[in-house]
């Protein structure tokens, strides 16, 4: 059996990559830096997923053991195995360049010339590309040139909904995930043969189901989650079964999908039946996530190429329809969750500055765009108590 390196046994990493690699018959080797979750796996050798949907299954991951990221055995499995994947948050993959660079090091100085691929699974457009220049800051020039000939770094979009299980649960690395999943890889990207994952799907047209995803069920969800906060819902399904919320949520996945449309031709029916299907697993009654998970990091969020901004800025270049995109955007500037550093920060860049300045250095729009305008009117009415 094939062994694989999966960095991250969170949610995302069990419950979404690690269980299609498992499933396709790789003994996935979990590396993470909590030391109770690797040392549960190594006890267990198995975990639950419950799968929600219309019905709930449950299966069990088996093939699986783990390192700590500091083990310095990892150095050796990474120079034996042929596939690495990621579920880590865009936030760690440079904390773990370092690694990967001693693994090529390693495989370099064995003379190792099998073909390895690195997939990270993040939420983050081009995250194999920022991965493998944060690699290349700790290899010399042969080590790279080596690299580039037989280690493929590859970019993906994913998509499935993995909220944290209730505290109470009988075991910390069981984990409950939607039935909906979605992981699409750019095949010209690999070294050597792609590996055969269940449910990996392959495409030589990344960014656009990379932009579907970021422009639908993450700027959807964003908003829903901003919306809920302010109106004191505690979970997505609260939110968007809330009628005010889930119209301007659905209007604001419509703006972007016209944005869609124009660019990639997506077609129109057919884009209408998938944000009918991100809008329904929003309301999925077995999963309870937390609008305070959903809309952390408003900052990264509220970022220039980001869920939020990226799509407004497109409905500005093809002239489209954009409030309740902007709607959205000025209730994410609203999110002060004061346990969340970065609406902690966040919330400070707007007291310190006009607000106009604020949401300009929060977002990188033009402060005499007319957009910014409009954001702030609603962001002002937001915090003048007047509901949106």
């Amino acid at each position: 059996m094939e062994k694989v390196i999966q960095f991250g046994a969170g949610n995302i990493g069990r419950g979404f990559i690690g269980y299609l690699l498992s499933s396709s018959d790789y003994h996935v080797i979990f590396v993470d830096i909590n030391q109770d979750i690797v040392d549960t796996i190594n006890r267990d050798k198995k975990y639950l997923v419950e799968i929600v949907g219309e019905e709930v299954k449950k299966e069990y991951v088996k093939n699986i053991s783990a390192i700590s990221s500091l083990d310095e055995r990892l150095i050796e499995e990474i120079n034996k195995v042929d596939l690495i994947t990621t579920a880590i948050g865009p936030n760690v993959l440079d904390k773990i360049a370092p690694t990967i660079a001693l693994g090529i090091q390693k495989r370099y100085q064995n003379k190792n010339n099998n073909y390895m691929n690195i997939i990270p699974c993040e939420n983050m457009v081009g995250a194999a590309d920022y991965l493998k220049e944060q690699v290349e800051k700790y290899l010399n020039d042969k080590e790279i040139e080596f690299m580039n000939s037989y280690i493929g770094f590859v970019n993906s979009a994913v998509d499935r909904i993995v909220p944290p299980l209730e505290n109470d649960r009988e075991n910390i690395i069981h984990v409950a995930v939607e039935e909906f999943s979605e992981w699409i890889v750019d095949k010209t990207k690999f070294k050597g043969n792609i590996p055969k994952i269940k449910d990996m799907d392959c495409t030589d047209k990344l960014i656009a189901y990379i932009e579907r995803k970021l422009f639908t069920l993450n700027t959807g969800h964003a908003i829903t989650a901003y919306l809920g906060y302010l109106n004191e819902y505690e979970t997505i399904r609260e939110s968007i079964l809330d009628s005010s919320i889930q119209k301007i949520v659905l209007s604001a996945m419509n703006e972007s999908g016209e944005v869609l449309i124009r660019m990639y031709g997506f077609n129109r029916e057919k884009h209408k039946k998938y944000i009918k299907k991100i809008l329904s697993r929003f309301k999925n009654p077995y999963l309870r996530d937390e609008v305070i998970r959903v809309g952390r990091q408003p900052l990264r969020k509220l970022g220039n190429n980001d869920r939020l901004i990226k799509p407004l800025k497109r409905t500005i270049e093809y002239n489209l329809e954009n409030k309740n995109l902007i709607k959205g955007i000025a209730a994410a500037l609203s999110y002060d969750y004061p346990n969340d550093k970065e609406a902690v920060k966040m919330q400070d860049i707007l007291e310190e500055n006009t607000i106009e300045k604020g949401i300009a250095h929060i977002t990188g729009l033009d402060i005499d765009l007319k957009e910014t305008a409009l954001i702030k009117n609603e962001y002002m009415k937001i915090n003048s108590k007047v509901r949106i």
